[in-house]
């Protein structure tokens, strides 16, 4: 509980600082149209990816309190295809429009899904087929989403499992989420994982990805992940929307990455490989 409150504290203050800097001074070097080929100037352009930090396996802060993921490694070599510096802004997920649209950021590159959200913002083509899962403790006798009646079920707030569940849309889940005793939102999976070790909550939706990390890494053979999956999404890169000219460079830096061999490396070292689906 302590080191994710140091966590917390770092994150919020690194947050704050960055604003502040780019109040005063001005960021996101890459913009598009406006943007600069440092290749050919010589100089470096920041690219600002925002991400949620405590995401993992896509972002979050390491034993060594340095920032990493399969996403920021993959925007890692984007930068070095182009040239530009990589500039590893954490955000808070229910304020990322606010972060995107103010252009304190140039995108939002952190296990982002795309479906329910099409027309919200400039997509890069989709890299990741994911799933939304419902994970819950070996012994709590839930085998089953028809289980979850009467029960707490936790899920990050902004989420893509969140809006799953209050959508009475085609595929949405809010006819389940009718019959759970209460949907209970976190900041970060990480306290949720707190809470449901605790009691507090009988379960967590979540993407499947992140729930895989969060049981691998935990490592006491506690959590289960239901078979009945809720829905299947894809992850994708969110520029603001009509950004298509930055959108269409790391595009093609995805894409030549796939070709080099370096998107599937990372894949694999992440155990994401039987997710990925970047043509």
């Amino acid at each position: 509980m302590k080191k994710n409150l140091l966590r917390k504290l770092l994150i919020g203050t690194l947050a704050v600082s960055t604003l502040t800097v780019c109040a005063l001074t001005g960021c996101g070097g890459v913009s598009g149209s406006d943007s600069s080929d440092s290749s050919s100037s010589g100089e470096s352009t920041k690219f600002t990816v925002g991400f949620d930090a405590e995401y993992p396996p896509y972002g979050y802060m390491d034993d060594n309190g340095e920032y990493t993921g399969f996403d920021l490694e993959l925007a890692q070599e984007v930068c070095k295809l182009n040239g530009w510096e990589l500039v590893k802004q954490p955000i808070s997920w229910d304020n990322k429009d606010n972060e995107l649209n103010s252009g304190a950021i140039n995108c939002i590159w952190n296990g982002f899904t795309v479906n329910g959200r099409e027309d919200a913002y400039t997509w890069s083509d989709p890299y990741v087929d994911n799933s939304q899962v419902v994970v819950t403790a070996k012994d709590s006798g839930i085998s089953k989403t028809a289980d979850l009646k009467d029960k707490t079920v936790g899920v990050q707030a902004a989420s893509a499992a969140l809006d799953l569940l209050q959508s009475e849309e085609e595929g949405g889940q809010k006819a389940l989420a009718d019959t759970f005793k209460g949907l209970q939102e976190f900041a970060d999976y990480n306290t949720a994982f707190v809470e449901l070790e605790a009691g507090s909550i009988d379960a967590i939706a979540m993407d499947i990805g992140v729930a895989q990390y969060q049981i691998e890494n935990r490592g006491n053979g506690m959590y289960i992940i239901l078979d009945e999956h809720l829905n299947s999404e894809k992850y994708a890169i969110g520029f603001k929307l009509g950004n298509e000219e930055l959108r269409d460079k790391v595009n093609k830096s995805l894409h030549d990455l796939k070709d080099n061999g370096i998107f599937d490396e990372l894949a694999k070292k992440y155990n994401l490989s039987d997710m990925t689906c970047l043509e």
